[in-house]
């Protein structure tokens, strides 16, 4: 009886250490597995300016004007290009000179925007209210212009709409997109950044 529950005894432990062994291979499995879906879902860091120009890149502030020809520019919409255009050419009968800090963006440049956000922000959520991505950004559509300086953003604000022009988000004073209805309509209410757009929710 003896020599019995000695060998159940040895059984059962030894069923008890290949479950326990079972269990660590399969945890370190797991483990490892999901180390190396984080580091492949983790893009490897661009900086803007490692980027082409073809991609929309603007490397200097104040130095693109809305008739260069330069991707950013050429790249938008046609009629919101023509209502830019338009625009700066009143604006500077005014006195005002604009510029383009940024305008038609490749949707690789605008994941190198994103990434960015998020890293000054902390997380997707903050960056949203600030950069959209790729998919619902609407300067990758060609459908969104940032102008600048100051002077050529107030101008805007108040003459814009006789273009067509309208700020779209309250956090962004640079950011103008085409709404043809302004011009009889005025521009609508904007949104208080884009998270609160339906469009940056598709």
């Amino acid at each position: 009886m003896n020599t019995r529950t000695a060998l159940r005894q040895r059984r059962l432990t030894a069923i008890v250490g290949v479950a326990l062994l079972a269990a660590a291979i399969t945890g370190s499995v797991v483990l490892i597995g999901q180390q190396s879906l984080a580091s492949a879902s983790v893009p490897p860091t661009v900086s803007p300016a490692s980027l082409p120009e073809a991609d929309g890149v603007i490397r200097d502030e104040g130095a693109v004007s809305v008739f260069d020809e330069t991707p950013a520019v050429t790249n938008l919409d046609s009629d919101l290009l023509a209502a830019v255009r338009a625009a700066a050419t009143a604006a500077e009968h005014d006195g005002v000179r604009m510029h383009v800090n940024s305008g038609w963006r490749s949707a690789e440049y605008q994941q190198v925007l994103r990434q960015d956000a998020v890293a000054e922000y902390g997380s997707e959520e903050e960056a949203a209210r600030w950069v959209a991505t790729p998919e619902n950004s609407e300067h990758v559509s060609g459908d969104a212009i940032d102008l600048g300086p100051l002077t050529a953003q107030d101008w805007l604000a108040q003459r814009g709409d006789e273009f067509g022009l309208c700020q779209i988000y309250a956090n962004e004073r640079w950011h103008f997109e085409l709404r043809p209805a302004a011009v009889a309509n005025g521009c609508p209410l904007m949104y208080d950044d884009p998270t609160a757009d339906p469009r940056t929710q598709r």
